[in-house]
């Protein structure tokens, strides 16, 4: 599980202009927004940029210190929060941080553990249940995995483990119930 802390970079999901649609003061008087998702902890945010030109999968400074397009983090946000633009790029988004990270997402297959006596992390990433955990852990304890490719190949009904991971990250990101957050921040 993540410890909660600062993102310092994120990726842009979209870029408007005009401000948020759900701001009912004037034009003039609305600033530009920039919708982002942590590199880390996969937290949504609402920046406010610098009279710069920002890009869509763009990644930006947002830690402390002198930023070059970003004039301040405004807010978290959720989901429902996003636009349909970045809604619709937040998967893209999520599945290249994904595979940047693979040793990251390969330890958590070689070190997860159980949360209670009936329940095992891996049974949190969708498609994995009892047979195919005790496959996993049988797998890992003769040897660990070394990477994705690793993972498939010596786990028959793990075709895919990266989506299997970002389809858990989107859940986590999508459900404000989610229970167990292991790849992201509540």
């Amino acid at each position: 599980m993540k410890v909660d802390k600062k993102e310092l970079n994120a990726v842009v999901l979209d870029v408007l202009l005009k401000g948020s649609p759900d701001d009912h003061r004037s034009g003039f008087k609305r600033e530009p927004l920039v919708m982002a998702v942590g590199t880390e902890q996969f937290k949504l945010l609402e920046l406010v940029p610098k009279k710069v030109e920002i890009n869509i999968h763009e990644r930006i400074y947002i830690g402390d210190g002198e930023r070059e397009k970003i004039e301040r983090v405004k807010r978290r946000i959720f989901y429902q929060d996003l636009s349909q633009v970045a809604k619709l790029e937040l998967p893209f988004v999520v599945e290249k941080l994904v595979l940047e990270n693979e040793q990251i997402y390969v330890k958590f297959f070689n070190t997860s553990v159980p949360i209670s006596s009936k329940l095992h992390m891996l049974h949190l990433l969708p498609g994995i249940g009892k047979k195919l955990m005790w496959e996993i852990l049988d797998a890992r304890g003769k040897k660990p995995f070394e990477s994705f490719a690793d993972i498939s190949q010596r786990i028959k009904g793990i075709p895919h483990p990266e989506i299997m991971i970002k389809n858990r990250i989107l859940e986590e990101i999508e459900d404000p119930d989610v229970k167990y957050h292991i790849f992201t921040s509540k």
